[in-house]
């Protein structure tokens, strides 16, 4: 399931830690539980943010397979080259 990683993540955290880090991401932990549970898709900002702040524990691909990421971090790549 493409929430599954999330879940996990969240799961391994807690009640503190879990509103911290949704707080980082830009976003409530309640938000984030609701999602999970109704399979939303979340924004492209919002996965970028999650991986970020995960250090990459929670991909953008995790989350939102139907998005060209390789394109993006490909072009990140040869930018900061």
């Amino acid at each position: 399931m493409v929430m599954d990683k999330l879940r996990t993540f969240l799961n391994s955290m807690t009640p503190d830690q879990q509103e911290e880090f949704a707080r980082r991401c830009g976003t409530t932990i309640g938000y984030l539980r609701k999602a999970i549970s109704a399979a939303q898709q979340l924004g492209e900002s919002l996965c970028i943010n999650i991986d970020c702040e995960s250090n990459g524990a929670v991909r953008c691909e995790d989350l939102r397979p139907d998005v060209n990421w390789a394109y993006l971090r490909n072009t990140f790549t040869r930018e900061a080259a």
